[in-house]
């Protein structure tokens, strides 16, 4: 089945202040981190969706060669940046079949994760499969070409969890234990990079 990864980027990081794409973990910022752990897979193609900080982004990921698409209706919410990724997928391979929403503030998702939801989808033949932390289902997770409609109709803040609550009977998961740490305020980075 033809999977691709679509890595949402497009956020302002109102609650820190600045990029958070562009912070630093382990020698690399977490958008290069989570740009490298999907090259790691052999799902194609990547798409990454920028939108606030879009140029400032742009110029730190210059050397690398990945597609991406500027959603200019970011401040509109997450649905916005999925329903411009997914048509951007859609137009690079017509004939795609499933897509992986990532976001690029996990750092420590990994290529296993990304490989495990496929892996789900074929052992348990659902259609949406989601990453499993902190007693609740979330990114990043796997959907079928027959979500894809769906997708492109969620509005404002209404991410992908919503399809996962609608259709839980076609829902599986994948435990992804670090899944619930993620960087919205100086105090998570901080948290994340010093010494406890």
């Amino acid at each position: 089945m033809k999977t691709g990864i679509m890595l949402l980027a497009a956020g302002n990081s109102s609650r820190l202040g600045k990029p958070k794409q562009l912070l630093v973990f382990e020698g690399n910022t977490l958008l290069e981190k989570t740009i490298a752990v999907a090259e790691q897979t052999s799902f194609a193609p990547i798409v990454l969706v920028l939108g606030a900080y879009a140029d400032d982004i742009l110029a730190s990921i210059n050397e690398l060669n990945i597609n991406y698409i500027i959603n200019d209706n970011w401040q509109d919410g997450i649905s916005a940046s999925i329903k411009v990724g997914l048509k951007k997928m859609i137009n690079l391979e017509p004939e795609i079949e499933n897509v992986i929403i990532a976001v690029a503030d996990q750092p420590f998702v990994t290529a296993d994760i990304f490989n495990s939801l496929h892996g789900q989808q074929l052992k348990t033949g659902k259609n949406i499969i989601a990453s499993s932390y902190a007693e609740t289902i979330g990114t990043p997770a796997l959907f079928n070409t027959q979500y894809f409609d769906e997708l492109i109709l969620l509005e404002g803040g209404s991410g992908a969890k919503h399809l996962m609550t609608k259709h839980i009977n076609d829902v599986a998961t994948i435990q992804f234990t670090l899944g619930n740490i993620d960087i919205d305020t100086e105090t998570d980075y901080k948290n994340l990079t010093e010494p406890q």
